[in-house]
C-alpha cells in the first residue's frame, strides 16, 4: 500500500518539478535561510507548541532537504532510494496510527519553514490534512511601510488577540475588521468559545467559496471574501450557516467579491452623460417612459426628519425641485426611518411591494449596508445611496464634488483676511471632508500667499461650538469657514464664510448643494433608457457619480459685504471651472510635512482627492483619530472615517533578540 501511495506522490512531485521548469521557475522548496538572507530580522520570537495550518507551510529552513522534493513538498526521488524508504514507513504510520510528534519550524511573514520534519510535512499534505502540530519559532522582520510588512504586523497583532494562524488578507486594515465584524466586545482577547465558532465558520466559508469559483479569484483571499460576506449579511447571520446556505449566499453578492479584489474599482463619473436630443421612434413604441398614468415611483429615504439636519434638508430640497421639473410623469415619496439596519430594509420591501417602488436614494451613507441588501434582493429595483468612495457593484452612489465652492471661499477668505488668520470648522473626518478642507486652504493662499487656515473639529470630546470660536476670536483670526447650511429648526448666522466678530457674524459666501439639479439629471438617466449605457468601461466595477460646478450640483452665493472686485475674480474662476479649464488640484501641492503631493505640471487624480488623508502645508491642525472623537461622531467615522483607530501610534512587538 505505501509503494501505490509513494508512486503517486512522486508523480505529483515530477509533475510540479516540470511546471516550475517550464516557467523558469525554481523547481525545489523555497528556502527561508535564502530568503531572508537580505531582510533585516529583529529577532526571534519563541511561540511555543502551536498546529500550524499545512497550506501555509511552503519550505524548508535550509537547503538540507530541499532537493528531495519538489515546490509543492511532494518527493523527487525514487522509492528505492533510503529517503523513498524512509517515506513509505512513515505513511504506514499514519495510516495506522496517525503521525503525533511535533515538527519544527520557523515563521517568518506568516509562512512556515520546516527545521525538522520535512518528511512528516509531504506525507499530511499528501494526505490532505489540514494541520499539524510544530514548535514554532517566528522571525521578526523590521517594521517598513511595504504593504506586506504593514499586512504581517497586523496579522501579529491579530495571532496575539486571537489565536488564529490560518488565514490570511491581501489589504491592510482587513484583521481589525476581521475583529470589529465578529467579536468587538472582545477587542483585546478573544475566548475559547470565539476561536471555535470562528474557526468552524471560517473553515465551511472557506470550503463553499472553493466550490462556488473563488479559487478563481486570483487576488481575493478566503478571508478577503470572509469579510465582505459579514460586511453585507452580518456575522450572527452567517456564522451558524451549513455550506450550502454560504454558498448560495455567496452566489447572490458574487460581483462585491470581484470588486473586493480590484485595487481601483470605483468608476468615478465626474459629469453626466450627454442627454439625447430625440429618442428613437421604435424604443418609444416598446418603451413609452414613464407617464401621468404610469409615473415612475421614486422614493427618498431619511434617518431622520429633514428639518432638523441642514443636510437633509438640502435633498428634500432636491425631492421637491424634481417634482416641480417632471410633473405627473414621477410620484415621489419622502420617508423618515430612525433606524438605519432592519428597520431601513423593511420600509424599503414595503415600499417595492405595496407602493410599487422602482429607484430608492437613500440620502445618508449609515444607509448603505440596508440599501445594498435591498439592491441585491430586488435586482429590477435601482438603488443609489449619497455617499463618497463606495465599492458596491449592486448600487449606484452619488455624492457632489464641494471642494470646488470650498476653493471659491477660500479665494475670498484669503482676499478678505486682515490677519491672514482664517478659521476652518469641521464636523467628520471622512472621505471628501478632507479635500474641502484643503480646498478651502489651497484657494485662500491662490490669493493670499500667507494665508493660514486654522483647523478645528466639533466632534472632538469636551470642544463645543462655542468655545472653538471663542478660542478663535481671541487668537486674531477674522474669517471663518463653518457649516455650510443652516438647520431650519435651528437658524443661526453660523453658516458658509462668515467674519468672525463678539456679536453677530457677518456672512460672507456660502457654498450651495443643489440637489435638485443632480437628481433631474439622474432621473432623466432612467427615463430616457441610457440607464446601463450612460457609463462606459464599468462592469465589474463600482458606479460612484460625482458631480460639480460644471454639471450645476455645485455653487456658490456671495453677500453684498464681499467687495466688487472680489465677486468679479471669483466669478471669472468659477466660469473656467464650468468650462473645465481650471481644477483646484492642479499644480505644486504639498502637505504639512513638506512632502510634495503634486507635480507641478499634474493635475490630481479624482480618486486621490476623494482619498485624501493628508493636510495642506498652510493648515495648522491634524486629521482626529478615532478615539477622540465624540460618541455620536464614531459610527460615521467608521464607516467612512480617513483614518483609523490608531492611527499614528507606532507598533510595539516584543522580541527575543
Amino acid at each position: 500500500m505505501s509503494y501505490e501511495d509513494y508512486d503517486k506522490a512522486l508523480k505529483m512531485g515530477k509533475r510540479a518539478y516540470r511546471i516550475k521548469t517550464l516557467k523558469g521557475e525554481y523547481p525545489y522548496l523555497p528556502v527561508l535561510d535564502d530568503i531572508i538572507s537580505n531582510v533585516e530580522i529583529r529577532g526571534d520570537v519563541n511561540l511555543g507548541l502551536v498546529d500550524i495550518p499545512l497550506d501555509r507551510v511552503v519550505g524548508t529552513s535550509n537547503k538540507g532537504r530541499t532537493y528531495s522534493f519538489a515546490s509543492n513538498f511532494m518527493p523527487i526521488l525514487d522509492f528505492k532510494t533510503e529517503f523513498g524508504s524512509k517515506w513509505s514507513s512513515l505513511c504506514d504510520s499514519h495510516l495506522e496510527e496517525g503521525i503525533r510528534d511535533p515538527i519544527k519550524v520557523y515563521e517568518y511573514m506568516n509562512y512556515y519553514y520546516v527545521v525538522e520534519g520535512n518528511k512528516r510535512v509531504s506525507v499530511l499534505k499528501y494526505f490532505d490534512a489540514i494541520s499539524i502540530s510544530a514548535y514554532v519559532t517566528r522571525k521578526v522582520p523590521k517594521k517598513t511601510d511595504d504593504p506586506e510588512n504593514v499586512i504581517y504586523y497586523e496579522f501579529m497583532d491579530f495571532n496575539r488577540i486571537t489565536g488564529i494562524n490560518f488565514l490570511w488578507v491581501s489589504k491592510p486594515g482587513s484583521f481589525e475588521k476581521i475583529i470589529s465584524l465578529t467579536y468587538p466586545e472582545h477587542k483585546e482577547k478573544w475566548t475559547d468559545d470565539d476561536l471555535l465558532y470562528f474557526t468552524s465558520f471560517y473553515y465551511n466559508f472557506a470550503e463553499a467559496f472553493k466550490e462556488a469559483g473563488g479559487d478563481k479569484l486570483t487576488d481575493v483571499t478566503p478571508a478577503d471574501a470572509l469579510i465582505t460576506y459579514i460586511e453585507f449579511y452580518g456575522y450572527d447571520d452567517v456564522v451558524n450557516q451549513t455550506i450550502a446556505e454560504m454558498k448560495q449566499g455567496i452566489t447572490a453578492v458574487w460581483q462585491e467579491f470581484i470588486i473586493s479584489g480590484d485595487d481601483s474599482p470605483v468608476d468615478i463619473n465626474l459629469k453626466p452623460p450627454v442627454e439625447r436630443k430625440t429618442i428613437p421612434i421604435i424604443s418609444q413604441l416598446l418603451n413609452p417612459g414613464p407617464n401621468a398614468s404610469k409615473p415612475l415611483n421614486i422614493a427618498f429615504i431619511y434617518d431622520r426628519e429633514p428639518q432638523t439636519s441642514s443636510w437633509l434638508y438640502g435633498h428634500e430640497l432636491g425631492r421637491n425641485h424634481i417634482k416641480e421639473v417632471f410633473g405627473d410623469k414621477i410620484s415621489t415619496l419622502k420617508v423618515t426611518c430612525t433606524d438605519t439596519g432592519d428597520g431601513a430594509i423593511m420600509v424599503m420591501e414595503d415600499l417595492i411591494k405595496n407602493e410599487g417602488t422602482e429607484v430608492i436614494f437613500t440620502t445618508t451613507s449609515e444607509l448603505i449596508d440596508s440599501s445594498l441588501k435591498i439592491a441585491v434582493k430586488y435586482p429590477n429595483v435601482k438603488v443609489l445611496n449619497c455617499s463618497i468612495n463606495t465599492q458596491h457593484r449592486y448600487i449606484r452612489t452619488y455624492y457632489a464634488r464641494l471642494y470646488e465652492a470650498k476653493f471659491l471661499s477660500g479665494m475670498v477668505a484669503g482676499a478678505m483676511t486682515g490677519t491672514g488668520k482664517l478659521g476652518y470648522l469641521a464636523d467628520y473626518p471622512i472621505f471628501g471632508s478632507v479635500a474641502n478642507i484643503n480646498a478651502f486652504a489651497l484657494g485662500a493662499k491662490f490669493v493670499n500667499p500667507s494665508a493660514k487656515v486654522f483647523l478645528r473639529w466639533t466632534t472632538i470630546k469636551n470642544e463645543t461650538r462655542e468655545d472653538i470660536l471663542d478660542e478663535l476670536y481671541a487668537n486674531n483670526i477674522d474669517y471663518v469657514s463653518d457649516q455650510d447650511l443652516i438647520v431650519p429648526e435651528r437658524a443661526s448666522r453660523n453658516f458658509g464664510l462668515y467674519k468672525l466678530s463678539k456679536g453677530e457674524p457677518v456672512n460672507i459666501s456660502m457654498p450651495v448643494y443643489n440637489w435638485g439639479a443632480l437628481y433631474e439629471k439622474i432621473i432623466k438617466i432612467i427615463m430616457n433608457g441610457t440607464w446601463n449605457s450612460s457609463d462606459t468601461d464599468t462592469l465589474g466595477k463600482a458606479v460612484n457619480y460625482w458631480w460639480g460646478i460644471p454639471s450645476g450640483v455645485i455653487d456658490i452665493i456671495m453677500s453684498n459685504n464681499v467687495p466688487i472686485g472680489t465677486k468679479r475674480l471669483i466669478s471669472t474662476i468659477k466660469g473656467l471651472m464650468e468650462e473645465e479649464r481650471f481644477y483646484p488640484f492642479e499644480g505644486l501641492i504639498k502637505d504639512q510635512n513638506g512632502m510634495v503631493r503634486n507635480e507641478e505640471d499634474n493635475r490630481m487624480a479624482a480618486d486621490d482627492i476623494m482619498k485624501m488623508d493628508w493636510l495642506l502645508d498652510n493648515v495648522d491642525g491634524e486629521i482626529p483619530v478615532q478615539s477622540q472623537l465624540k460618541e455620536r461622531a464614531k459610527p460615521i467615522v467608521e464607516l467612512k472615517g480617513v483614518m483609523k483607530e490608531n492611527a499614528g501610534e507606532e507598533h510595539e512587538d516584543t522580541v527575543n533578540s
